[in-house]
C-alpha cells in the first residue's frame, strides 16, 4: 500500500479482519435465531457479511482506533443482534444456540485461517519473514486467526452483554436468567474493572497460550 507506514498497514489489515469477524459473528446469531423461528434479525437484514449492516460507530471504528494507537492492540464490537425469544417454540434452547452461535462461528473461522498459514509456510518456509514476498498474505492469515480466536474467547466470558452469559443462563435455567438480567446494566462496568485489574488477562492468557501451542504444532 504506497504511502502507508508499516504500522498503518498493520492497522488496516487488523481492522478489515475484525470487521469481517464481527459481521460473521452477528450473522451467525441472526441465522441461528431464524432456525428457531424468530425472523427479527433477518427482517432487519442482519444475516449479511456486509459490515455496514452490523458496525457500531464507536465499537467498530473509534474503539479499535483508540486501542490500536494507544496500546498496539485492536478490538471492537458490533451492534447487538436483536432476538425475540417469544417468537421461538423453545426459548431456553433457542437462547442457548443463538448465544453460542457467535463465538462458535469465530472459532470455526480459525480453521481456514490456520489452513492458509500452513499452505503459505509449505509453499514458502520464510513467509513469516519481513523480507518475504509471502509476508503480506501471512500477516493477513495470522491476523485472521488471532482476531477470530480472541473474539470467540472474549464473548464466552459469562458477563452480560457477552454471549457467555446467555449460554450459562440457558444451561442453568430461570435463577441464572434472573441473575444475569439483574447484572446486565452493570456488565460493561464490570468488564472494564476486570480488565483494569488484569483479571480478564489472567483468565484468558492460559487459553491463548494453549491455542498458540496448538497452532505451532499444526504449522510445524
Amino acid at each position: 500500500m504506497p504511502g502507508l507506514t508499516p504500522k498503518a498497514i498493520d492497522f488496516v489489515i487488523q481492522l478489515a479482519v475484525i470487521l469481517f469477524a464481527i459481521s460473521f459473528h452477528e450473522s451467525a446469531h441472526a441465522w441461528s435465531a431464524l432456525q428457531f423461528g424468530d425472523t427479527t434479525a433477518k427482517d432487519l437484514g442482519r444475516i449479511s457479511l456486509n459490515p455496514l449492516h452490523h458496525i457500531d460507530l464507536f465499537g467498530s471504528i473509534i474503539l479499535p482506533l483508540l486501542l490500536y494507537f494507544t496500546s498496539g492492540l485492536i478490538f471492537g464490537y458490533a451492534k447487538p443482534t436483536p432476538v425475540n425469544l417469544r417468537n421461538t417454540t423453545n426459548p431456553r434452547l433457542a437462547n442457548l444456540w443463538v448465544s453460542a452461535a457467535g463465538p462458535l462461528s469465530n472459532f470455526l473461522l480459525c480453521i481456514p485461517g490456520i489452513a492458509a498459514l500452513w499452505v503459505l509456510l509449505r509453499l514458502n518456509p520464510s513467509a513469516a519473514g519481513a523480507a518475504s514476498v509471502g509476508q503480506p498474505l501471512f500477516a493477513v492469515a495470522r491476523a485472521f486467526v488471532i482476531v477470530n480466536f480472541s473474539l470467540g474467547l472474549f464473548n464466552l466470558i459469562p458477563i452480560p452483554p457477552l454471549d457467555g452469559s446467555g449460554v450459562l443462563a440457558s444451561l442453568l435455567g430461570p435463577p441464572a436468567i434472573r441473575f444475569f438480567q439483574a447484572l446486565a446494566p452493570f456488565g460493561f462496568l464490570i468488564l472494564i474493572g476486570l480488565s483494569y485489574l488484569g483479571i480478564l488477562g489472567s483468565i484468558m492468557n492460559p487459553f491463548f497460550a494453549a491455542f498458540a501451542h496448538l497452532v505451532q504444532r499444526i504449522l510445524a
